[in-house]
């Protein structure tokens, strides 16, 4: 329950980003941590709302068919993108003012202990395996 709960909140995190994103986004952009100040990138803004919505797939897939390796997948997916993007951001906080770089350090570091900890949840002992119905 919790495993399903985590990666539905993590999928509606990257459909409500990715549709934005993609639909909007010179309002994405918009956003201090996004933005950071820097000049306005149409192209960039879209590729990241387009490759959102990718992810979304990845995590639709595991919270419907929820198998261990398709949810170890999926939360590895995530982990690879979330810990570059807080690495990324963190040599960047100069363009923000310290609110604002400490706030969006709390969300990024949220964003890899999230699924961190679910895909602990699918290593532990009991963890169901990949033949029944779910992790």
């Amino acid at each position: 329950m919790v495993l399903r709960g985590g990666l539905g909140f993590l999928l509606a995190t990257q459909l409500v980003i990715g549709c934005w994103a993609l639909l909007f986004p010179r309002a994405f952009f918009a956003i201090p941590w996004v933005g950071m100040r820097m000049d306005y990138n149409e192209h960039l803004m879209l590729d990241y709302g387009a490759l959102s919505l990718a992810l979304s797939v990845v995590l639709i897939a595991a919270v419907v068919v929820t198998t261990r390796s398709l949810v170890q997948i999926a939360l590895t997916s995530y982990l690879v993108f979330a810990v570059a993007h807080v690495v990324i951001h963190a040599r960047l906080l100069h363009h923000l003012t310290q609110a604002e770089a400490t706030s969006l350090m709390i969300a990024l570091g949220a964003a890899v202990a999230i699924p961190a900890g679910l895909l602990v949840l699918t290593t532990r002992p009991g963890a169901k395996s990949r033949s029944q119905s779910g992790p």
